[in-house]
């Protein structure tokens, strides 16, 4: 048995004679249990170019509302590369597309911008 300070601040200061090995196990085990419960967000990520076609673009809106319903953000990427810097307003109609599509289940977190050579935005579940 130990004697083990509960709260040092209290005035006086509480003490308990209690199996301090136990009692780690038991906040360790608390712990793991809580860790265990919480629900992590992750970010999964979609890529585009600005000619993607129709079917394309539904098919990669499917997964984004797969990913939105199991409760994960999605970041949108239209990619452009050498001449298709030209093409930055193409790449974000696709982009507003997509959020159209998706306003049902989801909502724009961060509007479309430009990167360097990439247009990211950030949609979140409501």
């Amino acid at each position: 048995m130990d004697l083990v300070e509960i709260a040092p601040d209290a005035n006086p200061p509480v003490c308990k004679i209690i199996d301090y090995g136990k009692y780690m196990y038991e906040k360790k085990k608390k712990e793991k249990e809580a860790k265990k419960k919480q629900h992590t967000v992750n970010v999964k990520e979609l890529r585009f170019r600005p000619n993607t076609d129709d079917h394309d673009l539904e098919f990669k809106t499917r997964h984004a509302r797969e990913f939105l319903e199991s409760g994960d953000k999605v970041k949108a990427t239209v990619q452009f590369r050498g001449r298709d810097m030209l093409y930055t307003e193409k790449g974000e109609l696709l982009l507003l597309q997509l959020a159209k599509s998706l306003e049902d289940i989801a909502k724009i977190e961060t509007k479309p911008n430009m990167e360097g050579r990439r247009m990211i935005m950030m949609i979140t579940p409501k």
